[in-house]
């Protein structure tokens, strides 16, 4: 389960024990002097990493005690970004669990610190990652950007093979809250549902397969040779382009390009999956 915080630990504590979940993100902490937080909830094992300067903010994950769990240091203070290993027994492989979150205008030399650690941790792990990169500017759907910022990140979660499965906003208007596996059938069920007392983030829950086949390479690519080209240049010849394109700058012009060929590719080009050991 993730969700956004502000000052609701009595209600956290009675939404994990009525839905008994095994781990608990917040990507976004809120919390006041009246509560340390040093201590986990009953039965949870509780990770944390505060923002930098402010012990109040930051990102937080709770783990079932259950679980054999052991967190990741990591030298970035200034990336709001915790790791914990998660090692199942028997031969299930290790997951590691990330929760990241960036703060509005967060410094470009911040974000590469971030792109670096997440290149560093991920390795040959199974990944999931939960996370708020603050820029509602990225389609995640058609993987289109507008500002630099998001095309890098967008640019970094492909060169970490991490597919976006968040299939609706979670606060309304642009997808904010987001989850990433870098592994088919690794992360499923995952449903947007009710607000955590007033926050304006809705709860975002999903269920976690401990269970990999680690040596089944699956790679989806375009099968060109049986695309409908025919269709395909009548789909873009009906796009209004010269309205489309008015009073846009170059980026604008370019995220609205690569939306309609995009576009017209879905309805033309097949993809296919092969599966090789």
């Amino acid at each position: 389960m993730q969700a956004a915080m502000a000052n609701k630990q009595e209600e956290l504590e009675v939404m994990v024990q009525q839905q008994s979940y095994d781990v608990v993100t917040i990507t976004e902490m809120w919390w006041d002097d009246s509560h340390t937080w040093s201590t986990a909830l009953d039965g949870y094992r509780l990770f944390r990493r505060d923002r930098k300067g402010r012990k109040a903010e930051g990102v937080a994950l709770y783990i079932r005690e259950a679980f054999d769990a052991v967190g990741i240091e990591t030298n970035d203070a200034g990336v709001e970004c915790l790791w914990v290993r998660i090692k199942w027994k028997a031969n299930k492989a290790d997951i590691l669990l990330g929760v990241y979150y960036c703060p509005p205008n967060q410094e470009e030399k911040v974000d590469n610190l971030s792109y670096k650690q997440l290149k560093n941790v991920a390795g040959l792990l199974a990944l999931v990652l939960i996370a708020d990169f603050n820029l509602p500017d990225i389609c995640w759907e058609l993987n289109t950007a507008e500002k630099r910022q998001s095309r890098k990140v967008l640019e970094d979660m492909e060169n970490n093979f991490l597919s976006q499965l968040v299939g609706e906003p979670s606060r309304g208007g642009p997808m904010l809250d987001l989850l990433f596996a870098n592994r088919d059938g690794l992360v499923g069920d995952v449903v947007v549902r009710g607000c955590l007392g007033h926050s304006d983030h809705e709860i975002i829950e999903f269920s976690i397969f401990g269970e990999i086949k680690r040596n089944i390479n699956k790679t989806c690519t375009l099968d060109f040779p049986r695309a409908h080209f025919g269709l395909f240049g009548r789909l873009i010849q009906r796009v209004p382009w010269e309205a489309a394109l008015e009073n846009k700058e170059v980026q604008e012009r370019w995220a609205c390009f690569k939306t309609e060929i995009l576009r017209a590719q879905e309805q033309t080009v097949l993809v296919c999956r092969n599966m090789s050991q």
